[in-house]
Order: C-alpha cells, then structure tokens, then sequence
C-alpha cells in the first residue's frame, strides 16, 4: 500500500464523518415547516451542491481508477471552495506528480507545506521530485526534516536510502535501507534495493 492510498485510508473515514456533520447541520438550519430558514444569510457554499469534503472522495475514487483529470476536476472545485487546504492541496500536487506535470506539483506542495510546516507526507514528496531533478541538496534537506517529524516511518528511510545510491554513498543508503527493514521487515522495495548493494 502505497502512502498515498494510506493518507487516503484515514482521510475517507475523516472527512465521512465531517459530510454526516455537514447533513446534519443543514437539517438543524430548516425550520419546522421543513422550509430553510432565511436567504438572507446563506452564502455561495451552501448553494454548492458539494462540500470540499464531498468533492475529495470523490476525487479519491477517480484516482483509483486512474481518472487523473476527473481527480484534478474535483480537487480544482474543492480549492476553490476552500483555499488553503492542506489536504486538497497536497492531493492535487500528488495528482499531478503522477500526471508527470511535476513543475505544478512543486507548486502545489510548496503551498500545502507553508499551510502544514509539520506534515512528513508533503517533505516526502517533495523530496521525491528534488531527487528526480538532481537537486540532491534541497531532497536531503526534506527528508531530514520528514524525519524529524515522525522518525518511524519505514517509507522515508527507504526514500532516504534512495537518494544516498543516487549521490554514491552506498555505506549510508545501506543503513537506511537497514533501518527502514527494521521497522517493517516486509518492505520489499527496501529489501531489493539493499540486496543489489550486498
């Protein structure tokens, strides 16, 4: 299971909840003749026949079926109903990523980090693409500070691992790749990468 589809594991259940608060609170707002009380104070959003909620399940389903423009159509409408989300952001900047339109992806993490300075997923990633453009420097940096968050996650010392075989340091990347076997033995990328350095 990839990181993306574990965000969004716990993201479904989350945002679930929050679209059964969104009914209820429209239920609580009708007055006893069942009609919506007052025009006066209703906004643009309530007009909107999706949360920003709503719209991100649905882009998860499109992802899953590998409807990457769908994915990118509700994530664009769910920004744009609510600007400077760190969630919808980072799903769109991932989107695109696996679109290969990595410049706008970059956009969009830069954007989701300086919402959420403490998310590792969005350092992560970030690390990926610097590593992909050979700016070895700026992907270390963030996968540093993705440790420094949450120094348990096997995926960041396997992408750590990673970028150490591509800078030539295989005596560090073999202790990532150690490291990150010793949190989760079944990793199997780890496993392959370190058995083509033994």
């Amino acid at each position: 299971m990839t990181v993306f589809q574990l965000l969004m594991l716990g993201a479904s259940a989350f945002f679930a909840f929050k679209i059964y608060e969104h009914i209820q609170t429209l239920k609580d707002s009708k007055n006893e003749s069942g009609e919506s009380s007052g025009n006066a104070n209703k906004t643009a959003h309530t007009f909107s026949p999706f949360s920003p909620e709503a719209l991100m399940i649905k882009a998860d389903a499109a992802f899953e079926e590998k409807d990457f423009t769908k994915a990118l159509a509700f994530l664009t409408e769910a920004n744009a109903k609510e600007a400077n989300n760190p969630e919808i952001l980072f799903k769109t900047a991932y989107i695109l990523q696996m679109s290969g339109d990595d410049e706008e992806a970059m956009k969009y993490y830069k954007q989701a980090l300086e919402v959420d300075k403490e998310n590792e997923f969005i350092h992560n990633a970030m690390a990926s693409l610097y590593r992909k453009k050979g700016e070895y420097a700026s992907a270390k940096m963030h996968l540093e500070a993705s440790l420094a968050i949450d120094e348990s996650n096997p995926v960041t010392y396997y992408n750590f691992g990673n970028l150490l075989v591509d800078m030539k340091h295989n005596e560090e990347a073999i202790a990532m790749y150690q490291k990150a076997l010793q949190i989760n033995p079944e990793l199997t990328q780890a496993q392959e990468e370190l058995a083509k350095l033994q």
